[in-house]
């Protein structure tokens, strides 16, 4: 039996919708992506949904928009918080704008923030703490929120792993400014490749419309909050006012992002449901943690880290699975802090690493899907039985 990382959720539908923008014979952005956009939204509960090329793209273009408000929300050298054991896109764009990144420990149960690190991590030099909510599980947001109490501290969120999740009935990636997410093949969601950011912020929406299209204004409404725009389209055809990119998604994606938010409450309910049998027969393995659930995971894939009492190493458990057709890879990056690209940062690791260090050696993850698992988990199990 071969138990993959992920699999296709895709019919006819999005193939269909590839086949109305051949049609339309125009496939750079356009009414399929805006509708799209609406429709997220609209699910997540936020005001503005902007669509990119790609999750990190959507990272990027988050933490660039803080550089451009009129009171400059950050500016180079301040100081963001991040977890330890992220996706490389999460840390790469505080790098490019001149971020001083400070790394702290993950808990070893949720793989999110260890909270009482964080806490003691914050202090008067703290702008922002980048949240990462981990393979489809949130943090616990009451206890940030907390912990950044009445100090100037920007939320931000990185949910590329998470879409669907939810914590107090709340959609994870509507708690911070803005909030990051993911369409990438193997995500609860494809759009061939995609990202998107929410925000309820009305300047960051608009400047993240003129960043994502070269940072022009050609894409923003007539009344915005960044220019006044001429009535002459030529005039503002080719009108440049912030320094962008061209991180803009095809309309194929957008059009399929139609069809796929329509089965997302569906694939969700189905990860769910893995996940249940998953938790049921590993819950009290001898030889493996697993993810302790916070709020409601949407259950990007299912990890394992040895615990310290086993006699297994990974390598060992690698190569059984590999050998049993069963895919798998580490947490994420393990620990980011460990890796050479940091030399090139401005960094500081605050107190140790231990946590992030012990799922680097000692963890790994399968994946989960949008269809039913039942025999894939119980073929899992029994191999690591």
């Amino acid at each position: 039996m071969k138990y993959p990382l992920a699999s296709s959720s895709w019919d006819h539908k999005e193939l269909d919708a590839i086949q109305s923008v051949i049609n339309r014979d125009m496939y750079t952005m356009g009414k399929s992506v805006l509708e799209f956009e609406q429709q997220f939204a609209e699910y997540v509960n936020s005001k503005y949904a902007v669509m990119v090329n790609s999750g990190s793209s959507a990272n990027l273009l988050a933490v660039a928009a803080l550089f451009y408000t009129k009171t400059h929300k950050l500016k180079r050298g301040d100081e963001v918080i991040v977890p330890a054991v992220s996706w490389s896109t999460t840390y790469y764009p505080l790098y490019q704008y001149g971020l001083k990144l400070k790394f702290v420990d993950i808990d070893l149960e949720t793989l999110n923030f260890d909270l009482d690190a964080l806490e003691r991590a914050v202090t008067e030099k703290t702008k922002m703490i980048f949240a990462v909510n981990l393979l489809g599980n949130s943090n616990d947001y009451n206890r940030i929120n907390k912990i950044i109490g009445s100090n100037d501290i920007i939320l931000l969120e990185d949910n590329c792993e998470s879409m669907g999740a939810e914590f107090n009935g709340k959609q994870t990636g509507t708690f911070g400014l803005m909030g990051t997410y993911s369409t990438f093949f193997s995500h609860h969601m494809a759009t061939m490749e995609g990202g998107l950011i929410c925000t309820d912020n009305e300047e960051l929406y608009h400047i993240l419309l003129s960043i994502r299209s070269h940072g022009w204004t050609r894409h923003l409404p007539q009344e915005n909050s960044l220019v006044t725009k001429s009535t002459n389209p030529f005039e503002e055809s080719f009108r440049f006012i912030l320094p962008g990119y061209n991180v803009r998604p095809v309309e194929m994606s957008g059009a399929i992002g139609i069809e796929q938010l329509k089965k997302l409450p569906s694939f969700i309910e189905t990860r769910r449901k893995n996940a249940q049998y998953f938790q049921e027969l590993f819950q009290k393995h001898p030889d493996f943690y697993i993810q302790k659930e916070i709020g409601n995971s949407s259950w990007f894939g299912f990890s394992l880290i040895i615990k310290p009492n086993s006699k297994l190493t990974r390598e060992v458990v690698v190569k059984k699975l590999q050998e049993n057709q069963i895919d798998c890879r580490p947490i994420v990056t393990g620990n980011f802090a460990n890796k050479e690209v940091v030399k090139y940062f401005d960094y500081e690791v605050f107190e140790s690493l231990k946590n992030a260090d012990y799922i680097d050696r000692n963890g790994l993850f399968v994946g989960n899907h949008q269809i039913q698992l039942k025999q894939e988990i119980e073929h899992l199990y029994k191999v690591l039985s």
